[in-house]
């Protein structure tokens, strides 16, 4: 494949050329990387900003594309954003606009976040159809029905959700799961609704209660109690509060498994050891020995065990660790076996691995403990991975943020050069992978491919 170097971060015109990533792969990888705040945690801090009624800033947030996204969209509505070297204020007492514009349909999750916000702040509002990676269904019921059992009139269009409400009021909300997303909406939504919110069945995920501790120094009053219940009492108003957010743990983990996977050695800062307790038991029962102070955690091995692993929500292993682990898995002694409870879709990296080498058998049969969510899916809720194997480089297309992350780190153990495109999502997702890679040893660059190699 003929390719043209780019200059890291800069975007080439519209050709028939698509911008890829070139991995050639060195050997094993060694150093430090220092993750900054967490994607899956900035955004949803930069929505709650919409309720203070002074401004916000939050720092220690990353370069991804979704915070470029979630800015627009709140200058779109009229709010005042600064950004500078990781810090971002919001300023919303400009809004001028309840309706985020068609123009971020499918772009992210965000939207459907800022509907409560909105509501309180102008009686009506309008959001796009939520977007983000192709992982499977990310269901808009929760939402909805918790808005409207606090008082909100909800419509679903061929566009988006339009919505309506007076003054919006406390609820006995219940969680059919622990939806991360739909427990942020009830958090930012009942934080100036009139009277108590009780929620059981919520998230615990370290970005939530980053969020709810983020609202309760806005001036919420936010409690949590034992078996996943919140309570929540309604304030007549909120201030803009000031956070450093806490590092972005998927990022750890992956390059965790970065150095583990091309039995190198990688310490990752920024970001404390409860972060990472779940990955870090996990990874030593296969054989990997840790090195951990209050800020870093430093992983190495000389030979990895097969494992079983089955993820879950908080405390359990995250999905978002999972397409990782499966590359690490073909680079360990035996049979693996990866569960997944959380996404019905989460495999759909699965083929370009198998193109690279990997021995990857797929099955729709929960091979795990929990229930299984998804029986009776046409698609894989489980895989069984045999190592060690030899990898070999290929032309891959990334197909989802974390997939395409598992596709490097495969690239990094593998013989022959790699081509990765459909490389956006991994911009969207990670803070300056390239530089961080190219940091630990990896000959990596970014160029300019035909669209359609053939």
């Amino acid at each position: 494949m003929t390719v043209t170097a780019q200059p890291d971060g800069i975007k080439a015109p519209e050709t028939d050329l698509t911008e890829a990533w070139i991995v050639e792969p060195v050997g094993p990888l060694v150093g430090d990387v220092s993750v900054k705040g967490s994607k899956n945690a900035v955004t949803k801090h930069l929505v709650a900003a919409l309720l203070g009624d002074t401004p916000s800033t939050i720092s220690n947030c990353p370069a991804v594309g979704d915070v470029d996204i979630t800015v627009q969209m709140l200058e779109a509505l009229g709010c005042v954003v600064e950004r500078n070297n990781g810090e971002t204020v919001v300023d919303s007492r400009s809004l001028t606009s309840s309706r985020v514009p068609l123009t971020f349909s499918g772009m992210n999750r965000i939207p459907i976040l800022m509907l409560g916000p909105l509501l309180h702040r102008v009686g009506e509002a309008f959001v796009p159809l939520v977007g983000g990676d192709d992982i499977g269904a990310r269901p808009l019921d929760f939402h909805v029905d918790a808005l409207r059992k606090m008082g909100a009139e909800l419509e679903l269009t061929a566009d988006g959700l339009e919505a309506k409400a007076g003054r919006l009021k406390g609820a006995h909300i219940e969680l059919p799961y622990p939806s991360v997303g739909a427990t942020e909406t009830v958090l930012m939504t009942a934080a100036i609704a009139d009277g108590r919110t009780v929620l059981d069945g919520g998230a615990l995920e370290p970005e939530v209660i980053e969020l709810a501790l983020f609202l309760q120094r806005m001036g919420a009053h936010i409690e949590m109690r034992p078996n996943r219940r919140y309570v929540i009492d309604g304030v007549d108003r909120l201030s803009g509060a000031s956070l450093r957010l806490q590092g972005d743990r998927i990022e750890a983990f992956s390059y965790l498994v970065a150095g583990l996977i091309t039995g190198g050695q990688v310490t990752v800062h920024g970001l404390s050891q409860d972060r990472l307790v779940t990955a870090i038991s996990t990874l030593s029962r296969m054989g990997a020995t840790f090195e951990i102070t209050d800020t870093s955690v430093s992983a190495q091995a000389d030979h990895l065990k097969a494992a079983a692993v089955e993820t879950d929500t908080h405390p359990g292993f995250m999905t978002d660790w999972q397409s990782p682990m499966v590359a690490l898995f073909t680079q360990c002694d035996g049979l693996s076996v990866m569960y997944e409870t959380v996404y019905e879709n989460r495999f759909t990296y699965v083929p370009a691995l198998k193109k690279m080498g990997a021995q990857i058998e797929s099955y729709n049969t929960p091979l795990g403990s929990i229930k299984g969510r998804f029986v009776g899916s046409s698609t894989a809720c489980s895989v069984v991975v045999r190592g060690r194997t030899p990898l070999h480089g290929a032309d891959v297309v990334v197909p989802d943020i974390r997939g395409g992350f598992a596709y490097v780190l495969a690239a990094a153990a593998a013989e022959g050069r790699t081509t990765i495109t459909n490389t956006h999502h991994l911009d969207r997702g990670y803070n300056t992978p390239i530089a961080n890679f190219r940091g630990l040893g990896l000959n990596i660059e970014r160029a300019m491919v035909p669209k359609n190699p053939t």
